[in-house]
């Protein structure tokens, strides 16, 4: 095949396929890129056996030759193209499968190997299909990703919960200390979906996307993939097997305290206390609430530290303690100047939520003794 491509649409293209390079394999078959022109189109294609992306990529297919695909080790293509100048850059391969790469003065020549080897992507029936922008997805998965587990002994954890019924779309995350909820109104009536997608995926496809309202993502679900299809790009990975977490149980709209309080002021008070914790301690911020104001405090082997914010309450009094990350991790993605935080008492989970309520949090609260104070 001989191909050539502008440096940059060469680089965007090499740097979304390669979210789906295994770094870790036993199989250096999928340590590679497929370099495929076999559909009058040049794809860029990857796949860790869990996650696939096939990225069109711009650019003309001057001859598409007898070989028409071919499998490169990833790595080293992408920083040859990385360090190429910005110019036009051609690739050209022979019936040996060594590619070579032209780009002004500069000329490489590397190894590749047939992609027969390479495994092939599952084919998708496009029925189960659901339609939200570019922003919108972005915008719940950064909302919701960071309250994943990291513990690959409960795999129910380390995905999120994509809950489809009627004009409704849920997504859920948790990791037994938290729980993440963002709903979000469809333009349409779907059928009911529920699937659990790896956090993996979700945090590769966040990269990807524009983030722009006006970009459309096509959502196409099946017993055990889900494809993700936006700007010339196809994103497939698997689901996660087992039935999610009975949530709904959790969730109570019954409090004894109500805060209403200045987001900003909130975070930047947690963020001045965590100066007097060490990563691996795990020491609480205690919260104490009386009339309309708030006290944080925090004591650690470093020193200790006392701060009020006004805030509005109804309600009993109330001292309670967190984890200050915890906090500081859903204060970053709530986009409203104000939060509302309903609380029970010191040992019930307490809930946060936005001024619409379309996403809430649900946050245990940490014991903590006389010497914390």
């Amino acid at each position: 095949m001989k191909i050539i491509c502008g440096k940059s649409d060469l680089s965007s293209s090499v740097n979304i396929v390669l979210r789906a390079v295994s770094s870790k394999t036993t199989l250096p078959i999928l340590e590679c890129i497929v370099i495929d022109v076999s559909k009058n189109h040049i794809r860029f294609i990857s796949n860790d056996m869990e996650l696939a992306i096939e990225t069109i990529v711009k650019g003309e297919i001057i001859d598409p030759g007898t070989n028409k695909q071919i499998a490169i080790n990833a790595k080293v293509f992408s920083e040859i193209i990385r360090k190429l100048s910005d110019n036009d850059v051609t690739i050209e391969t022979d019936e040996h499968f060594v590619m070579t790469i032209t780009c002004e003065k500069a000329k490489f020549n590397i190894a590749g190997k047939p992609a027969d080897e390479f495994p092939t992507l599952p084919h998708i029936e496009r029925r189960e299909t659901v339609v939200l922008s570019q922003f919108t997805l972005k915008e719940v998965i950064r909302q919701t990703v960071f309250s994943i587990s990291d513990n690959e002994s409960n795999k129910i954890m380390t995905g999120e919960l994509f809950e489809i019924t009627g004009d409704t779309m849920r997504i859920v995350s948790l990791d037994g200390h938290r729980i993440s909820i963002r709903k979000i109104q469809l333009k349409e009536n779907y059928g009911n979906i529920k699937v659990i997608v790896p956090g993996k995926t979700l945090t590769e496809i966040s990269k990807i996307l524009s983030g722009e309202m006006a970009d459309e993502v096509t959502l196409y679900f099946t017993e055990k993939h889900i494809l993700f299809e936006f700007d010339d790009t196809f994103v497939l990975s698997r689901l996660i097997e087992g039935e999610y977490y009975k949530i709904n149980q959790m969730l109570s709209n019954d409090y004894e305290t109500k805060l209403v309080i200045n987001k900003k002021e909130f975070f930047n008070c947690i963020d001045r206390s965590t100066l007097l914790i060490k990563e691996s301690e795990k020491k609480p911020i205690i919260v104490g609430v009386t009339d309309n104001v708030m006290e944080l405090r925090i004591n650690s082997h470093i020193g200790s530290m006392k701060e009020e914010i006004d805030i509005h309450k109804e309600g009993k009094d109330i001292l309670i303690g967190f984890n200050p990350k915890f906090l500081m991790d859903v204060l970053r993605v709530v986009d409203d100047e104000e939060v509302t935080i309903y609380m029970i008492n010191p040992k019930a989970p307490c809930f946060i939520k936005d001024k619409e309520e379309s996403y809430i949090y649900l946050i245990l609260p940490v014991n903590f003794n006389a010497a914390n104070i």
